[in-house]
């Protein structure tokens, strides 16, 4: 397997390629294939970018066709038929049926984009600086996004203060259950020195901090609160929407009505990047023409095949599907953990995005190692990368579904033997 020019004139920052030690030279659905032939199933889907798998195949003919034709792949935001078709149609089968009004916002392609324009416009719109952001969460990794950011090893490498944000511990983080009755007394007393923040930003459910679920009665505890002190709500489903969790919002049926919806990486459907922020029309009149820019926002292939996803949710069948495989996978994470209980596991997850936290680093990094050695590529998260996360294209076929969790057993017995169990195994918080 030749790495040689990766390694001679890439840049020292290229992470993953380090986890998955080969050279891919073709993929479709839920496996991806290295130049030698030898077949990976795919439990990491580009870090949630390919719900719809590798290639998927009605969104290629239709690349393939939108190509043919010679669509319009870069347009800025100038009007386009692929974009005219993709906002109808989102606005039919996803806004619509919910009741929602929210304005689509396109900017630069990353979900980081998405929350840079969302923080803004909150700041915006209300004329406050500061931001509310949880403990473990992920937002990106540019400056606006990093100091909503929090874990450490990714703050570090800003070079500048990441400041004018609050930070208040996550549900199910220590303090999470009573921080945000606590806030909301500071702010009330007029001598706490606390003022009103913009916005409350957090995800619903943390993918990158650990799978870490929030309840639907704490995400209205913190909905309450934003509304009662005049602050905006920005939900980031970047990870966990687009039908991870089976259906289209990973917080759908809770009764929440956020202001601000960061969205990515499975949008493009096709893995084609694009970001759009859904905003509610009397926060999105702040906005001025060209007030916030991208010129890869929107592309055409995006379009083409993100319309496509959408076929996806005009009923509730694929979502049936998640729910059922989503099960498949926690019943199995579940029975793994019980064949370790002097580990202390905690499965946790919603959906199709199912986690394992293993308390330590060391061992969730042999568990990645063990499972590529046979097969299966695998992302951990989390605090010190201790949570194995399992987050498969929502299209993957029920066998390959099956040999995955086969192979992951048997990695998590192979580091189980080789890394002894600590003493204190089950006493260290779950998060």
């Amino acid at each position: 397997m030749d790495t040689a020019v990766f390694e001679q004139h890439e840049s020292e920052n290229r992470g993953y390629c380090r986890n998955y030690p080969t050279v891919f030279a073709s993929a479709s659905n839920a496996r991806q294939v290295d130049e030698d032939g030898t077949s990976y199933i795919d439990f990491f889907a580009g870090a949630g970018v390919l719900n719809f798998g590798h290639n998927n195949p009605r969104m290629k003919e239709a690349l393939i066709e939108f190509i043919s034709n010679d669509g319009v792949a870069h347009s800025l935001d100038t009007y386009t038929t692929t974009k005219r078709d993709f906002v109808q149609k989102f606005q039919d089968v996803i806004l619509a049926p919910r009741g929602m009004n929210h304005r689509m916002q396109f900017m630069g392609p990353t979900g980081s984009n998405a929350v840079e324009a969302a923080m803004k416009l909150a700041r915006r719109a209300t004329g406050r600086r500061e931001i509310v952001a949880f403990s473990h969460g992920f937002h990106g990794m540019t400056l606006g996004s990093l100091a909503a950011t929090a874990n450490h090893a990714f703050r570090q490498w800003a070079g500048v203060p990441l400041d004018n944000i609050v930070r208040l511990p996550f549900e199910t983080a220590p303090g999470g259950d009573t921080a945000i009755a606590e806030y909301r007394e500071a702010l009330l007393d007029t001598s706490s020195g606390l003022t009103a923040p913009a916005a409350f930003l957090l995800e619903p459910i943390q993918a990158e901090g650990g799978v870490n679920v929030a309840s639907a009665a704490w995400l209205r505890s913190v909905q309450d609160l934003a509304r009662e002190v005049g602050a905006l709500v920005i939900f980031d489903d970047i990870q966990a929407g687009i039908g991870r969790t089976g259906s289209f919002f990973s917080f759908d049926g809770m009764g929440l009505d956020p202001d601000i919806i960061t969205l990515a990486k499975g949008l493009g459907g096709f893995g084609t990047p694009i970001a759009m922020n859904l905003n509610k029309p009397e926060v999105d009149r702040h906005w001025s023409p060209g007030a916030h820019t991208g010129t890869f926002r929107g592309q055409g292939m995006s379009f083409v095949a993100g319309t496509v996803a959408l076929d996806y949710f005009t009923d509730d069948a694929f979502g049936k599907e998640v729910t059922a495989k989503g099960q498949v996978m926690r019943d199995r994470l579940e029975q793994i953990a019980a064949a370790h209980p002097e580990r202390g596991w905690e499965v946790r997850g919603k959906g199709m995005m199912q986690a394992v936290d293993t308390l330590e680093g060391a061992f969730a990094k042999k568990v990645q190692d063990e499972c590529f050695a046979r097969g299966l590529l695998i992302g951990p998260c989390g605090q010190d990368g201790r949570v194995v996360k399992l987050i498969p294209p929502l299209t993957i076929p029920e066998d390959d579904l099956a040999a995955g969790l086969d192979i992951l057993a048997e990695a998590i017995d192979a580091a189980a033997a080789a890394i002894p169990a600590a003493k204190d195994a089950g006493l260290e918080g779950a998060r």
